[in-house]
This record gives structure tokens, sequence and C-alpha cells, in this order.
């Protein structure tokens, strides 16, 4: 028999007989043939042997046992009778669904799990375009597409062997930067009928994404680190159960349609509390500006000029701690006595007077090797291979399983909340693990996922602890962008890209893969540069959460005004920031495009960034239907005109120079 299953927007149908429970994102009438779940484990591979992770010998002797369906949640229970494997599959109803499997074992035996899928659902079609983005460190958020039949999926001749090609398309990430090369998201667009699927991966950590066909058909598959790309195995008893990575999965028409259904899922996901109503403007003290080297000579003029512009939170970025050059011998995160000759309270305080609320940079998952703390905390508290601290870029890494290296940071959070009136941290990560910690004779990869989920668990209690502080999740930029942290955390930082011409292709991608009420864009005028530069950097922060930084203290009264009018802008953008969903009226960014474009739209309004960063005059027609035009920054259109034609928003630019803008459609 068929089983339909059904969130508000999404449609999933099960096949359950006397095989393996089969799954497709779709209604009645197409047959489910993919296996919902893939399992393997030493001793149990697969059938053919290929490098995918479908086909496995362990997924095909799975056979239905019972299901439950509570309305939001169903719960499908399959056994495999001969070894005593039970899979649960568990679905929950967001917008989308959210999906993960639940291992374990009904008798006394046991087995070494080398791989188990999250989720696996068949394919209508493999004749489809694949979006997926690229992302490295002041590069992110590089999306493209290509037919899936030209990336890993070729149809061979089929007449008269049949044979299906035993390739695939696999998107991988390794080490603990989950977004380090690749986003965990993506979007597949048939490309003979109105459908589309996305997907992310909700894990902070080693994933991996497969799409392929087999003798049954096409498959997307989406795990948790596996054994074969992250050297993960686990040992399975009846009192060891497992649990996968939880991901997503959406359906709509056409790609925009589908990244506005992951961002109505993230919404759904995102476990809000009362202080994340709050909207801040914060100013960084970073980029542009002083780049790891605050004092506090340097920092009271700019705390002045932050509060006169109209910011709200002020955070004192990397170098508080420390002496000189400091990477190696961070840990302890006491404030530097050089720096701040009369103490860091007197800047704290100054921020607190001007009414705005003090935060702070720091980097808690690690510990320099030459810090004096990394001799006092023991081997038990580090991330170990083969009972070696793992060392990377000089530092080591703290295991967050381990009750030390938890206490050493509630120590340091609580004391730096206690001691200052901290409201908001930045949380950063510059350093990968590699594949993982052996310690405890785990795997390398069981290891980290370990210490990954350790991580969450430690941030969910620190903000019980602390309900009244925000946090920004950064990793190198954003080297971490999933939604294992973004369900937690208040802000993400988009970039550490330093140009704003560069800057402009980020902040218009990055609604495809973070809400736009998290997306942290660093807006740092430069005092000095014409105002068509002046004015392109601050557009890159409206359009989200806006970063603000630049050497305020030193602009002049025309530059300030356009900050101030730039902050406007954005209080404008943020009473709708939460309900608005992105759309591309030129496509995805690619990175050296002259005409990028940006729309964030609820039914009363759409928000429209533009960039054009070609040289002298340009134009384009964009496809949106007529509206009525307001200016929203800057007020006055200074050599961009806008008409309606028959084709949609005709937009040109008479600047000579690159140049942005974002203008406020409501209907007409």
């Amino acid at each position: 028999m068929n089983l339909r299953w059904s969130t508000p927007e999404l449609t999933l149908t099960f096949t359950l007989d006397d095989g393996p429970v089969r799954v497709t994102a779709g209604d009645a009438g197409v047959v489910p043939s993919q296996p919902l779940v893939e399992v393997s484990a030493i001793g149990y591979g697969r059938s053919p042997g290929t490098n995918r992770h479908v086909d496995t010998i362990l997924g095909q002797r799975l056979r239905y046992v019972r299901h439950d369906d509570s309305g939001s949640t169903l719960r499908i229970v399959q056994e495999d009778a001969e070894t005593g494997l039970r899979i649960t599959s568990v679905f929950e109803a967001r917008a989308g669904v959210r999906a993960w499997s639940e291992a374990s074992m009904t008798g006394p035996g046991s087995l070494e799990l080398d791989f188990l899928s999250s989720l696996v659902v068949g394919l209508e079609s493999v004749d489809a375009d694949l979006h997926s983005a690229a992302n490295d460190w002041m590069a992110e958020n590089r999306w493209s597409v290509q037919p899936l039949r030209s990336g890993g999926v070729p149809q061979i001749v089929r007449d008269p062997h049949y044979p299906v090609a035993k390739s695939r398309h696999a998107l991988t990430s390794t080490g603990s930067w989950s977004t380090g090369e690749r986003l965990p998201v993506g979007v597949l667009v048939d490309r003979s009928t109105p459908y589309a699927l996305g997907w992310q991966v909700e894990h902070n950590g080693p994933w991996h994404v497969e799409l392929g066909e087999n003798q049954r058909g096409g498959y997307l598959l989406l795990s948790g680190p596996t054994d074969q790309e992250h050297q993960w195995t686990v040992r399975l008893t009846a009192d060891e159960p497992f649990t996968t990575v939880p991901v997503s999965l959406v359906a709509a028409t056409d790609r925009d349609s589908a990244f506005a259904a992951l961002t109505r899922q993230r919404r759904a996901l995102r476990m809000r509390r009362p202080v994340d109503d709050r909207m801040p403007v914060i100013f960084n003290d970073y980029m542009n500006t002083l780049m790891g080297d605050p004092t506090t000579e340097k920092l009271l003029p700019l705390i002045d000029a932050a509060a006169e512009v109209g910011a709200d939170y002020f955070c004192i970025d990397a170098g508080w701690y420390a002496e000189g050059h400091w990477w190696s011998t961070v840990g302890a995160w006491q404030p530097s006595t050089t720096r701040f000759p009369n103490g860091v309270g007197e800047v704290i305080d100054r921020i607190h007077k001007r009414g705005l609320v003090p935060g702070l940079w720091l980097e808690p998952e690690v510990i320099g090797v030459d810090a004096p703390i990394a001799s006092v905390l023991p081997d038990e508290a580090f991330l170990t291979r083969r009972g070696t601290r793992v060392a990377e870029h000089g530092r080591y890494l703290l295991d967050l399983r381990n009750p030390l290296a938890r206490q050493h940071l509630d120590d340091t959070v609580d004391r730096l909340v206690s001691d200052f009136g901290v409201g908001y941290f930045k949380f950063d990560n510059n350093t990968m693990t590699g594949p993982g910690t052996d310690k405890g004779g785990t795997s390398l990869g069981h290891g980290l996922l370990e210490h990954n989920r350790a991580l969450l668990t430690w941030l969910d209690a620190l903000q019980a602890r602390q309900p009244e502080l925000l946090i920004e999740n950064c990793a190198s930029g954003a080297m971490r962008m999933d939604y294992a942290m973004l369900s937690r955390l208040h802000l993400q930082s988009t970039s550490d890209q330093q140009h704003p011409l560069l800057y402009a292709p980020i902040t218009a991608a990055a609604p495809a893969a973070v809400l736009p009420e998290q997306a942290g864009h660093w807006a740092y005028p430069i005092t000095g540069t014409t105002r068509e530069e002046f004015t392109l950097a601050l557009v890159n922060g409206i359009p989200g959460r806006l970063y603000l930084s630049g050497h305020l203290n030193h602009m002049t009264d025309s530059e300030l005004d356009l900050v101030r009018s730039a902050v406007a802008a954005h209080r404008v953008v943020l009473e709708d920031l939460e309900t608005l969903v992105p759309s591309w009226p030129v496509g995805l960014p690619n990175w050296s495009d002259d005409w990028i474009a940006l729309a964030l739209s609820n039914p009363t309004a759409t928000y429209l960034a533009l960039w054009h960063r070609a040289e002298g005059p340009g134009e384009i027609t964009l496809p949106i239907a007529p509206s009525i035009v307001d200016n929203l920054f800057p007020t006055e259109p200074d050599g961009w005109t806008y008409n309606w034609t028959g084709n949609g928003l005709r937009v040109t630019t008479d600047v000579s120079e690159p140049s942005a803008r974002i203008i406020r459609l409501t209907p007409s």
C-alpha cells in the first residue's frame, strides 16, 4: 500500500509492502522506487560495488514493521530479521519536512555501522538542473547551476544491455568547517515539468550529499559523516543506539520558489528566544578599521561616533585580550593591560554611557599552543589523536565532551558578562580540527561528531543561563554557516571580504543559505572615497543585518549623514525583515557579474538591492510586475532612473563608476 504524509508545503509518498519502504517527494501517481534508508556496516557493503551509498545490502533487507503518525511527526520502523538491525525514520512537519534516522539493535548482537542515511528520496527525473554553491574565505556563497546529466550522472547507452552509470554527483564537506568548501544546501529543478526540490543538511561538521541513478531510477541522498568520506564508524548495540544528523527537504515549482520554501523552513526551525526580538544595529571595530588592534585611545572616539550615527551595540573585535601578536597565546581571555592602561572597564563604561550594549569577540573552542593555560588544562580537555593533542595553525582544540573544557568556557563567558555587562559575543572559529579524535576508542569521524554535538548542547545551556545574550556565529567569515548553529544563534557573519565590490555578490546570494534576519553583512564605508564608493559599501549591509564598521570618527559631516541615512533605511527594512523571502530577478549572482539584483519580498513590499559594478553607464530590465518605486537609499536617485516597460522594470544608471541603490516597491 501507499502512505501519503504531508506538511504544509510538501507531500511524501511511501510504499509499504514486502520490500524495503520506498519514498518519493510527490503526490500519489508516482510509484516510489528508492528505498527510504540506505545503511551499511562492516561485513555488509553494497551490491553492485561502487563509490555510491545506495544499493546497500542491509538497506535492501530492511522490512516494514509499523508506523506512527501523530500529525506533526511520522515515525516509520523497519527491521532486518537476520542481524536484528532496526531503523526508525523520523519526519517532522515544519514548512517542509525535517528528517533523520535512528538506529538500534533488537537483540544481543552488534554492528559496526559505516554509513547511515538521514534521508533518501527517489527522483521522478534526473533530467534536471542542480543549483549548488562553493564557499571559501572571503569568497562565500558562489552559486552555480549545471545539468545533473553533465555533473556526474551521465546517460549511457541503454539498449540492448540496459546499463546504468555507476557514477554519482557528490557534494561533501570534511572537518569541522561545515561550509569550508561547499554549502550544505541545494536546489534541483526539473527541466521538463514545473517541479523543484530544495534541501539542507543541518550539521556543524562533516556531511555528504549524493545525486545519482541506479536501476530503480534517480535518487537524492542526504547524510552526515561517512566512513568512506570522513573516517566515521560507530558500534551499534541494543544499549548503544545512534541517531543521524537532521536534514530538511522542501518542494516547489522553480528555483526561487524553492529558496523561498527553504527560507520558511529555516524560520520554522529557529529556536527563538525573547531576546531574539531585538534587531540591533551592531558596530564592530574590525573590518577596514582597527583590524584586531583595539586600544582605549582608538576605541573611545569610535564609540562616541557609533552612538551618534544610530548604532545599538558596539562589539570590540579581536586583540582586546593580548599584548602584541596574539594568535598562538589565546585562551585565558583576560583583558590586556597595555592596550587599556586604566582597564578595559573604562572602554566598556563609555559604551554603556553612550546607550550602547557592549560586545566582545571570542574564539572559545581553541587554546593557543603558547598560552600558559595550555599546560594547566589536561590532555583530556583537548581533541587528541593516538594520545597526542591535535594542533593546527598554532592552536590546540578543546574537546567539548570534556567537563573541564566546558567549565573553562562557562567560567570565561559568565565572567565577562558579570564583570562588564557584555550582552553580545562574536564567537569565531578560525582553526580546523582535521578528521576528528579517536579519544575513548571511537573512530575519528565519530569523535568529531560527538564533539560537534557537545558544542551545540553547550550553546543551548549557555543561552538558557544567559537569556539576555546575543551571539554571532562566525568562522573565518562563514566557514560554519549551517542550521545546526543557526537554529540557535542570532546572527551569521556572511564574510571577511574587505573589498566592497566583492562583497556585493556575497550579500546578494546569502539569503539562499541564511535567513535575511540572520545574515550579518559588513558595511565599512571608507572616508575619503568617492560618494558612490561610500554609498556602495553601505548598500552591502542594508538588505539583511547591517554590521557597521569604518573610521566614523574621521569622517566628514556629509559622510556621516550618508551613514545615518543608511542606518535609517536599514531600520525600514528591519520592520519587515522576518517576513521577507528572497528572489533574484537576474539570477543568482556570479562572482564577476556587472549587474547584481536581490529582491526581498512579502505581500506588501519588495526591497530591491541593485549593484552595477562596471565602469560607465548601464541598463538592465528586470522581470518585475509594475508597482510604485520609492528611493530607499540613497533617498535621491542621483543618476539612476526606473521606468516600467512591457517586459518589467528598466533600470538605467548614468553614473560613471560602480554604484548601488536600494529601492522599495509597493503595489500600485
